[in-house]
Parts: C-alpha cells; sequence; structure tokens
C-alpha cells in the first residue's frame, strides 16, 4: 500500500518561495496521479494542484494558477509543490494525495492515498 510524506514547509514571509515533497513508500507512485491539497482552519480541505500519472499534464485551482508548479520525478518516487509569490492567504496545512487513475482533478473523494501533511504559514 502506499505511504505519502509531506516535507518542506515552515515559516515564510509574504512574497517568498517554499518547495514542498511528496514522497511515497510503495512502488506505485509512477503510476499513479498526484494531487496537492490544503486546507485552513476552519474551512474545508481544497484543491491545489495535480499531475498525471505520466507527468504530461497538470492542472492548477485558479487562485494559485501562475505561482505554484506540481512536479514529479518517478524513479525518485517523488513529487514536488513549488511555491512562489507566497501570500498569507496560502497559509494551511498542505496535503499530497494519489490515486492508480488516469483522473488527477480536484475532487478529493477520487484520491485513495493521503500524507499526513505540512504546515506552511505565510506572514505578512
Amino acid at each position: 500500500q502506499e505511504q505519502l510524506v509531506e516535507s518542506g514547509g515552515g515559516l515564510v514571509q509574504a512574497g517568498g518561495s517554499l518547495r514542498l515533497t511528496c514522497a511515497a513508500s510503495g512502488r506505485a507512485l509512477s503510476t499513479h496521479a498526484v494531487a496537492w491539497f490544503r486546507q485552513a482552519p476552519g474551512k474545508e480541505r481544497e484543491f491545489v494542484g495535480a499531475i498525471s500519472w505520466k507527468g504530461g499534464s497538470t492542472r492548477y485551482a485558479d487562485s494559485v494558477k501562475g505561482r505554484f508548479i506540481v512536479s514529479r520525478d518517478n524513479g525518485n518516487k517523488t513529487a514536488y509543490l513549488q511555491m512562489n509569490s507566497l501570500k498569507p492567504e496560502d497559509t494551511a496545512s498542505y496535503y499530497c494525495a494519489a490515486v492508480n487513475a488516469i483522473y488527477y482533478g480536484p475532487n478529493l473523494l477520487e484520491y485513495d492515498f493521503w500524507g499526513q501533511g505540512t504546515q506552511v504559514t505565510v506572514s505578512s
């Protein structure tokens, strides 16, 4: 069974950058689509971005489009979320998720495996 572990969160000033990493312990991440979600206190978990299992296609929430980039390295069973031009409203716990399917959309119910999350705090 796939296990996902996020890392790279922290405290950053507005306008700064962070790169989150999602590392998989199983063998099959290379055949899974990977998505990033985030959840702020008191809010629902929301879609941030996703990448297809081959890595050729990505999609993003409008709120992060042009600032965040999702990528993956199947050989190292790792996915990344590069976050640039961070804003205080980006503050949340960030989660990676994976599904063994061609789906790589925003519906969190479609994803089978989840990490425990990493906290990102953006100060103004």
